[in-house]
């Protein structure tokens, strides 16, 4: 069978320019390795982190269930099983569930446990799972998403 005229003029020298450019690999590689040495750096001189949540004291917390009922709907309920919110379309509280369930499924965590919602002295808003040590800062998504848990954390039915 014949082949087409200009992949037959491809040969190994014409492949190799195709192929990424040596100074590309060579800055790829460099910055690997330059990623690798400060991590290094780091963990050697045993350098604070950068960016970790200051610690506080906890000031409010409340213990809630949050069921995935569809990829949009969530139910919220209280520990004792008393439902606080059902909504078609959860929003935020919708994709926190979904991340901790996401973490519990991972951890092979059996059944829905409680999760709890903490506000701590310094302005801090987390969602927090007992069960796999996962927990998002709610304060960091924005004031809408953050009222929608500071909600579920004073109100009591």
């Amino acid at each position: 069978m014949p082949q087409h005229p200009v992949l037959t003029q491809i040969s190994g020298a014409n492949r190799e320019r195709e192929m990424i450019p040596r100074t590309l690999l060579w800055g790829m590689f460099a910055l690997a390795m330059s990623t690798l040495a400060l991590a290094t750096f780091s963990v050697v001189t045993k350098r604070p982190h950068v960016g970790v949540p200051i610690a506080g004291t906890v000031v409010a917390e409340r213990d809630l269930i949050l069921e995935g009922v569809d990829a949009q709907a969530v139910v919220v309920r209280d520990i004792d099983g008393t439902v606080l919110l059902d909504l078609p379309h959860g929003g935020f509280i919708t994709v926190i569930q979904s991340g901790m369930e996401r973490a519990r499924r991972v951890a092979q965590v059996p059944g829905n446990p409680p999760m709890r919602v903490v506000r701590y002295d310094n302005g801090r808003l987390v969602a927090e799972d007992p069960a796999t040590g996962w927990s998002a800062e709610l304060y960091a998504f924005g004031q809408d998403n953050k009222a929608a848990f500071e909600r579920l954390l004073t109100d009591k039915k």
